[in-house]
């Protein structure tokens, strides 16, 4: 583990500081957020501790505060965190060979330590960047619920702060990189329009799950581009 921080240079280590940092003030956002919701003390920070996966944490905690299904909030959260399946073939070689490391690795899987991860040439640096941030940002994030929750206790409403909007900035910042790709463009917009559409009639929750039907259209509109260059 010490070798690892002494791959990381100056700037690489300055920029996974940034979003340690960063991420850090969504965990306080979420914190508070959740105890002020109606939340136990602790049911924010040992979901950050098990789960670790800054969206669906928020969306947990938004669907079960608005009324919704636990199970449906559940079933959300691991419907969003299923990219992190190609993840793991994308960054396996990160872990080495030991079951304990694996499971650690597995752990602090998330976007920004996937990135810092893929951004690096070789791999002692790939190995450093996705520790250094997978770490960095695990403490960062726990930390941050911790002050946040506590904060929540005193918090009787969170939208006079602004925090209520964290929950919507995040999936906002996941989903707007996609716009880029054109092919992804499609089954973002059909997501987001059934979920708008769906929102006023069905209990909260399920305009999430309806919305992941953009994903099938995405995928079949793709398939005949597939079959005609096969042709």
């Amino acid at each position: 583990m010490r070798s690892i921080w002494r791959t990381l240079d100056r700037d690489l280590a300055r920029d996974i500081g940034l979003v340690c940092l960063a991420d850090g003030l969504v965990g306080v956002s979420y914190g508070a957020i959740a105890v002020s919701s109606g939340f136990p003390l602790w049911a924010p920070m040992l979901l950050s501790l098990l789960v670790f996966a800054g969206a669906s944490q928020f969306m947990l905690v938004g669907i079960i505060a608005g009324g919704g299904n636990p199970l449906a909030a559940v079933v959300a959260g691991l419907l969003v965190n299923a990219r992190h399946l190609p993840f793991g073939f994308a960054v396996g070689d990160v872990f080495g060979s030991r079951w304990a490391a694996r499971i650690a690795g597995s752990h602090v899987m998330i976007d920004e330590s996937v990135a810092f991860a893929l951004a690096q040439r070789d791999t002692d640096r790939r190995r450093a960047a996705y520790w250094g941030c997978g770490i960095g940002l695990f403490v960062c994030w726990n930390a941050g619920v911790v002050l946040g929750a506590f904060a929540g206790t005193a918090i009787s409403d969170t939208a006079a702060f602004g925090l209520d909007a964290a929950f919507p900035a995040v999936l906002l910042a996941l989903v707007l990189p996609a716009l880029r790709d054109r092919a992804s463009r499609l089954p973002v917009l059909v997501g987001v329009v059934i979920a708008l559409v769906a929102t006023p009639f069905l209990p909260a929750g399920l305009p999430v799950l309806l919305a992941l039907a953009g994903v099938l259209i995405g995928v079949a509109a793709k398939e005949p581009k597939h079959l005609e260059g096969a042709h």
